[in-house]
C-alpha cells in the first residue's frame, strides 16, 4: 500500500507542476533562474516502481464489505481503481490514469456545479426586477427574465460561443479543450490582435468534446447574466417581441465579441504579453465582460426607449415610481448573493491543482465586498434622506458584488472591503446622476449597479491587485502574479483603462447602433395606452396577479 501511495504522490506532483492557468491557453513557464555558482551534490535517484510492486497490495475482499463499511476504511482502495486489462491486473498505467482522470473530474464537477449556481441567479434577477416594477407589469417583467435564458442560450449555441471561445486554446484545467484552436486575428504593430473565434458553431465537429461542453455551460450562464441586466432598465415599456430580437443579437454578437477580447484569446488579454502592460487586461470573473457589457447596453437602451410616462415632470424633475413588492426584491438580492459564490470562485474553472485553492480567498472576498456595499449604500441614504432605503441597500449589496467580480482573484480581504465600500456609495451617486442630470429612466438601477460598478471593478484590479495570487506562476501568458498600482505596477492600470475605454467606446456604440436598427425596423416601445393599462394583459394575455385589486386611498384609510 505504501508503494501505491508513493506512486500516487509522484503522479500528483507531476500533475500540479504541469497544469496551466484556468481561463487562458496554457501559460508559458517563467524564465529559468540563473545557475548557482556551485551545484549541490546530486541526490540519489528514487527507486523505480514497477507493475510487480503493486500487484501484491492487499485489497478488501467482497466478503469483508458484505456487512457494510461504517468506518469508510474498506472503500476507495486500490480495488476501486479501474483496470485496463483484467489479464494483467492493476498496473502503474492504471494508477496514473485514475489520478489524472480524478483531477480533471474534480475540476469538471466544480465548474459545472458553480455554473448551476450562476444559472440560479436568473431567479434572483427575476425577483428583483419584478418586485421593483409595478404589479400591472409583473407577468411581462417575469416573462422577460424567464425567456432571456432560452433566447440567449439559442443565440450563444448557434454562434456566440464560437465567436467568444473558438480560439481560446488549451484550458488545461478542463483537460485541454484542444478543438477550440482557431482565432481570427489581424497583424498590427508587429503583433497579432485576436478579434473573434472560429470554432464551436452549434457545438459541432471536433467541439463535440467533454471539456468543451463544460466550458460552454459555464460561459453560457455568464452571457445570460449580461443579457438580463438590460430587461431591468427597460421594464414596463419594452415590447416583448423587441426584447426577444434585441436579446438574441446581444447573445450572438455584442457580448461574445468583448468576451473574446478579454477571455477568449483576443487582443485585450494579450496587452501584457504583446506590449508589456502588466498582465494584460485582467477581469477575473467579469465585472467588465459581464456586468459592464450588460449595464452599458442598458444605458444605450434607456436612451433609445425613453422614460416611462410620469417619470419626469414637465420641468424635468424625476418622480419616484415605487415597485410593488420590496419583500421579493430583497429576497432576490439574497439569491443573487448566493449565486455569486458560483460566479467568482467558479471562474478558476477548477478546484484541484493550478493554484485553484484560492477559491477560498475568492469566496471570502466576494462576501466581504457585498457586505461593505450594502453598508455604505444604506448609510449614504440614511444620512442624505433620513431613512435607510431598502431598495438602495439591496442595490448596494449587488454593487459591491459587481465591483469585486473582476478583482476577486487578485486582491486581499482589506482590498475587497474598500472596493465594496466605494461601490455602495458610487451606486447611489450614479442613480441620482442618471435620473437628475441625464434624465434617463432606469427602473431597477441596473446601469448604476452593473455598468458604473462594473467599470469600477475593472479599474480596481489595476489599483488593488496585491501580487500574491499564483496561478502556476503566470496570468495571460505573463510570468508572475497580477499586481496593481498600489503594489508597484502602473502598467496593469493602463491595461485596465484600455479595457474600460473599449467598453465605453465599442460596446456602447455597437449596442446603440444595433438597437437603433431594431427601433427603426420594429420599434422598441409599446403604445402609450398599453403602458398606462399595464403590459400584462395587452402583451402577455394574462395578469400576473388576476385577483389583485387596487383600492382608493380613502377606502384604505377608513
Amino acid at each position: 500500500m505504501k508503494k501505491v501511495l508513493l506512486a500516487c504522490a509522484m503522479v500528483w506532483s507531476i500533475a500540479l507542476l504541469g497544469s496551466a492557468r484556468a481561463q487562458t491557453p496554457a501559460a508559458q513557464e517563467p524564465p529559468a533562474a540563473a545557475a548557482p555558482a556551485a551545484a549541490p551534490p546530486a541526490a540519489p535517484a528514487p527507486a523505480m516502481i514497477t507493475d510487480a510492486d503493486i500487484k501484491g497490495v492487499p485489497t478488501p475482499k467482497p466478503e469483508d464489505k458484505a456487512n457494510g463499511d461504517p468506518a469508510g476504511t474498506l472503500t476507495g482502495t486500490a480495488a476501486d481503481i479501474p483496470v485496463g486489462d483484467t489479464k494483467k491486473g492493476l498496473t502503474i498505467q492504471d494508477v496514473v490514469s485514475a489520478v489524472g482522470q480524478n483531477l480533471i473530474a474534480t475540476n469538471f464537477v466544480w465548474t459545472l456545479v458553480t455554473g448551476f449556481l450562476v444559472m440560479f441567479m436568473q431567479a434572483g434577477f427575476a425577483l428583483v426586477e419584478t418586485g421593483l416594477a409595478r404589479a400591472k407589469n409583473s407577468n411581462h417583467t417575469m416573462m422577460m427574465n424567464f425567456m432571456v435564458y432560452g433566447v440567449g442560450m439559442a443565440a450563444y449555441w448557434l454562434i456566440g460561443f464560437a465567436i467568444q471561445e473558438g480560439g481560446v486554446g488549451a484550458v488545461a484545467n478542463l483537460g485541454g479543450t484542444a478543438p477550440l484552436n482557431s482565432e481570427f486575428a489581424i497583424h498590427i504593430f508587429g503583433k497579432d490582435w485576436g478579434l473573434f473565434g472560429q470554432k464551436g458553431v452549434m457545438l459541432g465537429g471536433a467541439t463535440y468534446d467533454v471539456g468543451v461542453m463544460v466550458m460552454f455551460l459555464f460561459q453560457m450562464v455568464f452571457m445570460d447574466t449580461a443579457l438580463t441586466i438590460v430587461t431591468g432598465t427597460a421594464a414596463e415599456r419594452w415590447k416583448y417581441s423587441a426584447f426577444v430580437i434585441s436579446s438574441f443579437f446581444m447573445g450572438a454578437f455584442t457580448y461574445p465579441l468583448y468576451a473574446n477580447w478579454a477571455w477568449g484569446g483576443g487582443w485585450l488579454m494579450n496587452l501584457g504579453a504583446n506590449y508589456g502592460l502588466g498582465h494584460g487586461y485582467s477581469d477575473f470573473a467579469g465585472s467588465g465582460v459581464v456586468h459592464s457589457v450588460g449595464g452599458i447596453t442598458a444605458l444605450a437602451m434607456a436612451i433609445i426607449i425613453g422614460p416611462r410616462i410620469g417619470k419626469f415632470t414637465r420641468n424635468g424633475k424625476p418622480n419616484a415610481i415605487p415597485g410593488h413588492d420590496i419583500v421579493i426584491v430583497l429576497l432576490g438580492c439574497f439569491i443573487l448573493a448566493f449565486g455569486w459564490f458560483g460566479f467568482n470562485p467558479g471562474s478558476t474553472l477548477g478546484a484541484a491543482a493550478n493554484g485553484n485553492l484560492r477559491i477560498s480567498s475568492i469566496a471570502v472576498n466576494t462576501m466581504l465586498a457585498g457586505m461593505a456595499g450594502s453598508f455604505s449604500a444604506m448609510y449614504y441614504m440614511w444620512i442624505r434622506y433620513g431613512k435607510p432605503d431598502a431598495s438602495m441597500t439591496g442595490n448596494g449589496l449587488l454593487a459591491g458584488l459587481v465591483a469585486i467580480t473582476a478583482p476577486s482573484g487578485f486582491v486581499n480581504p482589506m482590498g475587497a472591503v474598500i472596493i465594496g465600500l466605494v461601490a455602495g456609495v458610487l451606486c447611489a451617486l450614479s442613480v441620482e446622476f442618471i435620473e437628475r442630470n441625464l434624465k434617463l429612466d432606469d427602473v431597477v438601477g441596473a446601469i448604476s449597479v452593473h455598468g458604473t460598478n462594473g467599470i469600477w471593478g475593472v479599474i480596481s484590479v489595476g489599483l488593488f491587485a496585491d501580487g500574491r495570487s499564483n496561478y502556476v506562476g503566470a496570468w495571460n501568458g505573463v510570468p508572475g502574479s497580477v499586481t496593481g498600482l498600489f503594489y508597484g505596477d502602473a502598467g496593469q492600470l493602463v491595461a485596465q483603462l484600455m479595457g474600460v475605454a473599449t467598453l465605453v467606446g465599442f460596446v456602447f456604440s455597437f449596442s446603440f447602433a444595433l438597437n437603433m436598427i431594431i427601433e427603426a425596423v420594429w420599434g422598441h416601445r409599446v403604445p402609450a395606452k398599453v403602458e398606462l393599462e399595464g403590459l400584462d394583459m395587452p402583451e402577455m394575455g394574462a395578469l400576473g396577479y388576476p385577483e389583485f385589486v387596487l383600492k382608493p386611498e380613502a377606502v384604505l384609510a377608513q
